[in-house]
């Protein structure tokens, strides 16, 4: 660490630091109703949630994880309303999870750089954290679609690093899943994950992060 702090802390978005479900959870429903499917409860998109808005979509249309839509035509189209629906729908429901504005405040009062690295295309990033009032403390934001690589690929973390000369082994992810996780130990950066956020249903301590935080307001006591 330089002078004992991190050289860089870079935050996840959803399941970290807002809690995003519900607007995605209505647009999700909406799609697929008008496609003449069944609709998605809250609970099933807080459970497919977490790999980008494709995977999201192809979660509902197959109601499985990891399946491929056996329609690709109908793929697109729910793609795409998905798409549009989100650009209407992106802040209205959502709200920083209880402890992430303390935790931002202290991270900004150490002085090191703070980025935002989500798998959330930048069209909906930057809108949300201006509609929570947390864009300006960011002095970099990484979309899932800003760099050729998203999480679990360790680039955009190495990327951030390299912008601000800082040292992976004294760097800091805090996330939510086991992307964060693989993406954080692939770069060499220390990882801190929150227990409340989107991981499927597992426990995200089994995936052996430095440590595993009720709270962002939890983060004086591991940075």
């Amino acid at each position: 660490m330089r002078n004992g702090r991190p050289h860089l802390v870079l935050f996840d978005l959803d399941g970290t630091l807002v809690d995003s479900v519900p607007d995605l959870a209505y647009c999700v429903d909406t799609m697929l109703r008008e496609l003449g499917l069944p609709g998605a409860t809250e609970e099933e998109v807080r459970h497919w949630v977490g790999n980008g808005a494709e995977r999201l979509v192809k979660r509902a249309l197959t109601q499985t994880m990891d399946d491929e839509p056996s329609d690709l035509d109908q793929y697109e189209r729910a793609y795409a309303r998905l798409l549009d629906l989100y650009a209407e729908h992106t802040d209205e429901l959502s709200r920083l999870y209880p402890g992430a504005r303390e935790g931002l405040d202290y991270v900004n009062a150490l002085g090191c750089p703070i980025g935002c690295v989500t798998n959330k295309a930048e069209r909906f990033t930057i809108p949300l954290l201006k509609s929570l009032g947390i864009y300006d403390d960011f002095h970099m934001i990484i979309g899932g679609d800003t760099l050729p690589a998203k999480k679990p690929d360790p680039f955009p973390l190495l990327f951030c690093a390299e912008q601000y000369k800082a040292n992976p082994k004294h760097s800091v992810m805090v996330g939510d899943s086991v992307n964060d996780v693989q993406a954080a130990r692939a770069a060499g950066f220390r990882i801190l994950c929150v227990s409340y956020g989107y991981n499927h249903g597992n426990d995200i301590g089994d995936e052996g992060p430095d440590a595993v935080m009720h709270s962002l307001a939890d983060l004086p006591t591991h940075l």
